[in-house]
Parts: structure tokens; C-alpha cells; sequence
């Protein structure tokens, strides 16, 4: 029997997830805005239209200002001197000031946006993650590991509602947010909004609560209707509310002067407060009215529709809403998501302050024997429990033995020196943090066998074995002609076997310099075992080997367009009709091929793999233009239990430029490593530069492309640092495709591994640029923007 407490409790838990789930715009973040620095703006997202745009309208104009026209919007949020919004997908924030002049504000999370927020100067917005904070005081800005339900924005503070807690939590001016966090106490909130020195909220019982600055009574709720609110707008001096018995708004606070008679005859979807008036986004055509005693319009006096066209009364989303759509969602949304309806705490939760008494509890029923149905599934239970359990074992003793956590074996480059610290002028550095989080997935694949230096009678069940003479004779005896390039471990040639099939022929050096540097474990062992058991679309093919004596080859499908670093950077490929891939939709869809390729190695392979040396010249592109990931000779296995952030040391190997400097410098190597190179690949892609390129700007130094491309992205001067092979990006869609993919690199090579995003975020955003392409006004669509961070 569930107790009257239990019942709270379970109510109180539908709350918290309803409003994460579906309320988690946080207390200002909506589709309605107002900026009140000087002449009253008001904004907002239009509705019933392909793409989500902002319409504006400045006090005593007699129509409203479309803002960039092109560009799809998800949510809005006003202040003093201006009003900002969140691009579709949550990947972008732009701010226009009262000119309407806007400029991108650069946030520090892969994560996509979910809300955004402005009191006063200061914007902040929130993830899936946290919180961070623009413009005002730099410095104030929310704990960077805690995560909210809500947050918002007062003059010169902001509060969020932890999601762990569900307590209020306030920085900025410390002063305010002190007082404020200290008034709420251990209150647990469902949502929070402020405004000037004040904040308010409904609790988890559903009662709604007022903290701070209370000089002309904006704290002072009315007594009969504390309990009735599912949106709030919150002035300077003043608090208003929508009752959620009959839409209508009440306003208190403002020394008495807001009247009641103006609104009395309306109903409201949602409330913007100004300085000293609210707006509100009436319920019956979704046009915007405004009222208070700092409304001084004459051509649009208090209580009269402006001239903005209708309003979306929330943001189009794609999940299931728990709280029930809005009819007219499909139109509203012109089929791009639905919008959901606010909860109403009033029916969800009892207003009541007391729990119900508990009845009497019944009498203890008579012990029966299980019914035949019972049976059935308590022994089903315990079959299948008892498979699950020998499973469980007998995953944990292979995990051990092919070489997971606890292994023992490295495969190191058997031809790689060690790398040592130069001062020529490469040294790899980047200033752009990130952090994001996502959940790691892996999938079965077969067993491996031992990696082993006996006979080559062992690899026959995993790849096909040749003899030397025959793979000489397919090359023309290695002939210099047929040579295409070099790997790990030796020179790769070009050749023919006798069936017809091209391949590409890999040789080990075996002279003596090279044996001083080799293990006992070596480069070539290392890519067999790997390509044995690894089967992917953008993973080059083993087709197999040969040892005898102190040969080994190893035999690859031919990638028939080469790598990728030629295509960049041989010389033949000046003129711009020189290469197809001289076209930004093709090498953002190089990158992402090459990503993918990746993020099999590091989430699907069991155990995972880390390859250690991703450049261009391993990105190898077969005759349909598919790039592969290649050389898996300094490659590492079953290194990490936590792929993120922690593995073994171990001595750095890889290549100059490419080489992450976390694991250089401290010899810890984890998937980010692999993250960073790729980085590096992209900042090629965007430049036409390589790796480690002499600057003609520094007197032909040697410079990193990392040293050149990050600054100039940061600086908003994307254009300047663009491979010209391409050109600047002209059409809508180019632009927003080309700035996503500068912002992903400059992420990928953030100095700290912990900062940089997991594989599989760069996966999603390089497949969001992608479609970026063939999408006319999706969430990646875009007009012309200035690339500006604030």
C-alpha cells in the first residue's frame, strides 16, 4: 500500500521530471523578449512559418523589424541593452544590441544550448552539462560542475536550480546573490526567474516563493494565489504571474501602480517583463500586449495588440510532451516539432500544507501458497538471472586475458624515435576550453587471438597469407615507380596481384638501423592483430600478410585517390579545379568520414583502441571518394577503463604536429589523444595549411597550423585563415557549415584532454554540417553572420 508520504514523494519526482523534461527553459528563456535600455524593443520568434524567425518592434513604430531573415530560432531572451537567442540545434548564441546589429557569442561546450537568459548586461545559458555566463563582469560565473533545471537572470546576478538538489544557487554581484541563495535556504524548486534585485519560483510543492529586494513590495505575493503560477516575468521593481486557473496575469509590486483593469479581459501563454511593464503573448491570436507605468507608447497605448506579426507561445521541440501538445501545434510549428503545454502544478500537486491522515493499515493476510503463474516466473527468473551471472564471469575473465584493463601487453612503434622538445617554433598550444560528456557505447565482436612473434601459421584464420616472391613480382621486384607512400613500419607500394585485384603492399625495413629500434612486440604484429578483427567502411582493408625470414608485408585494398595529405598539400594541387576535394561540402565530408572511422575504434571495438597516430597522410580515399582511417602501427588496445580521463603513462609516440601535447608532456595516453590529431586534420581541412608549415608572416619560422588557425577563429577572422584553393563561404548554408567545423577543431585541440570533446561529439557536429548542405531552413541553416566571440 503506497503511504501519504510516498504519494508526495512520487509526485514531487513527476515534478522534477517534468520540468527538466519539458519546462527546461529555465526562468526567462521563452519565445518572447523585451529590452528595455532605452526605447522599449519587443521580439519574438514567429510562428506558422518555415523558418523560426525574430521579429522585433521598437517603441512608436508602426511595423516590425524583421532580424535576420534566413536563420531559424529556437529561444530568446531581452535585457538592457539588447536581446539574445539560440540558433535552432542549440549549437549557436547571437546577440544584437538596439541597433540590431548582432554578433555570435562563443560558448566553451560542445554540448548543444537548451535555454538562454538576460538580466541586465549579463546572458547566461545552459547545457545538458552547465551553466556559463557572457558580457558584464567576465568573472561571475556559476560553478563549473553543476548542472540545472532552471536558471535566470537578474541586474547584476543570476540563479539556477541545481538539478542534484533542486536548491537554489545565485552568483554575481555578491551582495545580491548571496542574499538571495541565503533567502531560499534548503527550499527544493522546481524553476526559477529573476529580475532587477529579486527572484522568484514555484517550489516542489507547487507554492510559489519570492526572495531578495522587497522596497516596493515585489516579494509581497498575494496571499489567495500563492499557489496558482506556471510562468512568471519578473521587472525591476516589480513581479508578475500567470494564474494558472484562467491564464489570466496578476502583477504586484511597482509601489500599487500596476492595474489590473488592463489585463483583466486577456488571456496569457507567456510574460516578458521591462523595467518597469511586463508583455504578454495573449492566448487568443498570440499577438503581444504590453502594460505598466513605464509604457509610454502613444501610438500603441496599454492593453493594445502591437504590430509583430503572431508569436510561437514556445519553443518547436521534437520529444514527447509529457504535459499535452498545443492543438495547433503541426500549423504553429509548420510540422517542424510540436510545442508543449506548461504543467499545471495546481492539479498535479494538492494545495494543501498538510499530508492527508493515513488510514488504519489493514491486517496482515494469510500466508498462500505462489500461484502457478508465479512459479512460472520466479523459475524464469532464476534461469535467466543464472545465465547473466556465468555471462558476467566469463566476459570479466576474457576482458582480462585479451588485454582490457589489467593488461600488460604495449605494442610500441617499432621505427618511431623518441620524440624530443624543440624550440623551432612548433610547439602546440591552443586556448579554447570545452568540456563535454557523453555516454560511451560498445558493441561484441569476435575474439582476438594473441598477439605473437612464432609462426606465421597462427594469423591463417585471419587473413590471407602470400609469399614473398609472389608480392614481389606484384610490385615489379618494389620497383621506385610503384612506391606510394610509407607507414609505421616500412614503404608502401602499389601493386597487382595475379588474380586481377590492386593492392597496396606494405614493406618492413629490416636493415639494421631499424632492428635497433624495434620490440619485441612490433609494428607489423601490432596492425595484423588489429585489421585482423576490425571490419568498418572508413577503416582500410587488410587483405594479408607474408613473413619469411625477416620479411614482413602486409597487404592492404588499393585506396585509388590516395590520402588526403597529398590532396592538401602536393604541389600539383595549386589551381582550384585540381582536386575534388576543393569544395567545403567535400571536406567536411572527408572529415566526418574519417570520424567515423574513429569513433568505431574508440566505442565499438572490444576491446577499445586508441591509434595514436591519426594525420592526413593516414586518411586514405578510395576510388568513390570514401575516406579511411589507415596505419595502425603504434596503435593500443584495452588501455583505458575510463576513456576519458585516465590511462597508464607510457612513452609518447606519433608524429610532430599531430602529437597531443597532454600525452607528450606527462606520457598519458587516452582516446582524447586521438581527438587532438584529429583536430589538427581539421585545422588542415579549413586552412590548406600543414601541420608544421613554414609562415612567411614570421620570417619563414617554422609554426604550427594549431598556432595559426585557433587565434584567428577565437578573433572572429575565420575568412582570413581559409584554405583560398576554396574560398571564403558564400551561401548560407556554407557559412554555418565551415564556422561549425572551425569551432569543433579548435575544440579538439584544446591543451587538456579532459577539455576536448569525445569522438563521437565531433561525429554529431560534422554530421550536422553536413546536412547543413542539403537543408533549406533546418537548425542548421543560416544567412550571413558576423563571426564575432564576446
Amino acid at each position: 500500500m503506497t503511504t501519504p508520504s510516498a504519494a508526495i514523494a512520487t509526485v514531487v519526482f513527476t515534478l522534477v521530471n517534468i520540468f527538466i523534461y519539458v519546462q527546461a527553459l529555465g526562468g526567462s528563456s521563452t519565445t518572447l523578449a523585451v529590452v528595455y535600455g532605452g526605447a522599449a524593443t519587443i521580439c519574438g520568434i514567429v510562428a506558422n512559418q518555415p523558418i523560426q524567425t525574430i521579429q522585433c518592434w521598437r517603441e512608436n513604430q508602426s511595423t516590425a523589424t524583421p532580424i535576420s531573415p534566413d536563420v531559424s530560432f529556437d529561444f530568446i531572451a531581452g535585457g538592457l541593452d539588447g536581446f539574445a537567442a539560440v540558433r535552432s540545434g542549440g549549437f549557436s548564441l547571437l546577440f544584437w544590441n538596439t541597433s540590431f546589429v548582432p554578433k555570435r557569442l562563443y560558448f566553451s561546450n560542445s554540448t548543444l544550448l537548451t535555454t538562454v537568459t538576460m538580466g541586465g548586461l549579463q546572458i547566461c545559458g545552459s547545457t545538458q552539462q552547465n551553466a556559463t555566463c557572457w558580457r558584464g563582469d567576465s568573472s561571475q560565473q556559476p560553478n563549473g560542475s553543476s548542472q540545472f533545471i532552471s536558471i535566470s537572470s537578474g541586474s547584476e546576478f543570476s540563479c539556477g536550480v541545481l538539478e542534484s538538489s533542486n536548491r537554489v544557487v545565485c552568483w554575481g554581484k555578491n551582495d545580491i546573490a548571496s542574499t538571495i541563495q541565503y533567502g531560499f535556504g534548503n527550499e527544493t524548486m522546481m524553476n526559477i526567474y529573476a529580475g532587477g534585485r529579486h527572484a522568484c519560483g514555484v517550489n516542489t510543492t507547487g507554492f510559489l516563493i519570492c526572495r531578495g529586494d522587497n522596497k516596493n513590495g515585489q516579494l509581497d505575493v498575494p496571499s489567495n494565489m500563492s499557489y496558482e503560477y506556471f510562468g512568471l516575468a519578473l521587472g525591476m521593481n516589480h513581479t508578475c504571474g500567470i494564474r494558472s486557473v484562467n491564464r489570466t496575469v496578476v502583477c504586484w509590486g511597482g509601489n500599487g501602480a500596476f492595474s489590473s483593469n488592463v489585463t483583466e479581459d486577456f488571456f496569457f501563454e507567456s510574460v516578458a517583463a521591462g523595467s518597469g511593464f511586463t508583455c504578454g503573448l495573449t492566448t487568443n491570436n498570440f499577438s503581444v500586449v504590453c502594460w505598466g507605468p513605464d509604457w509610454t507608447s502613444n501610438m500603441y497605448p496599454q492593453g493594445t495588440a502591437l504590430p509583430l506579426p503572431m508569436i510561437l507561445p514556445g519553443p518547436c521541440v521534437q520529444i514527447n510532451c509529457t504535459c499535452g501538445i498545443y492543438p495547433q501545434s503541426q500549423n504553429l510549428c509548420f510540422g517542424n516539432g510540436n510545442i508543449c503545454r506548461p504543467c499545471d502544478f495546481s492539479i498535479l500537486v494538492p494545495p494543501t500544507s498538510l499530508p492527508p491522515t493515513p488510514p488504519p493499515p489493514r491486517p496482515p493476510l494469510a500466508p498462500s501458497s505462489p500461484s502457478k503463474r508465479q512459479r512460472r516466473g520466479l523459475l524464469a527468473f532464476a534461469i535467466v538471472g543464472s545465465v547473466g551471472t556465468f555471462a558476467g564471469i566469463c566476459s570479466i575473465i576474457y576482458f582480462m586475458w585479451a588485454g582490457g584493463c589489467f593488461a600488460k601487453k604495449k605494442v610500441h612503434n617499432s621505427v618511431q624515435p623518441t620524440i624530443t622538445a624543440t624550440s623551432n617554433g612548433g610547439q602546440l598550444s591552443s586556448s579554447s576550453p570545452i568540456s563535454r560528456s557523453s555516454t560511451l557505447r560498445r558493441q561484441g565482436s569476435r575474439l582476438m587471438r594473441r598477439q605473437r612473434s612464432g609462426t606465421s601459421s597462427k594469423h591463417a584464420d585471419r587473413a590471407e597469407e602470400f609469399l614473398f616472391k609472389d608480392l614481389a613480382a606484384a610490385t615489379n621486384n618494389f620497383s621506385l615507380e610503384n612506391k606510394i607512400g610509407a607507414g609505421s613500419f616500412g614503404v608502401v607500394y602499389k601493386g597487382k596481384l595475379p588474380d586481377g585485384r590492386e593492392v597496396a603492399i606494405k614493406r618492413g625495413e629490416t636493415g639494421p638501423r631499424t632492428k635497433k629500434f624495434q620490440e619485441k612486440e612490433s609494428a607489423f604484429d601490432s596492425e595484423l592483430a588489429f585489421l585482423s578483427r576490425l571490419h568498418h567502411k572508413h577503416l582500410v582493408r587488410l587483405v594479408g600478410y607474408c613473413e619469411e625470414r625477416d620479411e614482413r608485408l602486409l597487404v592492404y585494398e588499393y585506396m585509388k585517390n590516395g590520402a588526403l595529405f597529398d590532396h592538401l598539400h602536393d604541389k600539383k594541387n595549386v589551381e582550384k579545379s585540381s582536386s575534388i576535394l576543393n569544395s567545403w561540402k567535400m571536406r567536411i565530408k572527408i572529415a566526418l568520414d574519417a570520424a567515423r572511422g574513429i569513433e568505431y575504434l574508440h566505442n565499438y571495438a572490444v576491446p577499445p583502441i586508441i591509434h595514436r597516430d591519426i594525420k592526413s597522410s593516414n586518411i586514405l580515399i578510395d576510388a568513390n571518394w570514401i575516406a579511411r582511417v589507415s596505419d595502425f602501427g603504434l596503435s593500443l588496445m584495452g588501455l583505458e577503463c575510463n576513456r576519458d580521463y585516465s590511462s597508464r603513462p607510457m612513452k609518447a609516440a606519433g608524429t610532430v604536429g599531430y602529437i597531443d601535447p597532454e600525452y607528450y608532456g606527462l606520457n598519458v595516453l587516452t582516446t582524447k589523444s586521438d581527438v587532438y590529431g584529429l583536430g589538427v586534420v581539421l585545422l588542415e581541412l579549413l586552412t590548406g595549411k600543414r601541420a608544421i608549415f613554414k609562415s612567411e608572416e614570421n620570417g619563414d619560422a617554422p609554426m604550427s597550423v594549431v598556432d595559426f588557425g585557433v587565434p584567428g577563429i577565437m578573433d572572429g577572422e575565420l575568412n582570413k585563415i581559409l584554405d583560398k584553393r576554396v574560398g571564403p563561404a558564400e551561401a548560407s548554408e556554407e557559412v554555418e557549415a565551415v564556422e561549425l567545423v572551425a569551432y569543433t577543431a579548435m575544440h579538439c585541440v584544446h591543451l587538456e584532454g579532459r577539455d576536448r570533446p569525445t569522438i563521437s561529439d565531433i561525429v554529431s557536429n560534422l554530421e550536422r554540417a553536413l546536412a547543413a548542405f542539403d537543408d533549406s531552413h533546418g537548425s542548421i541553416s543560416s544567412g550571413p553572420i558576423s563571426f564575432v566571440s564576446d
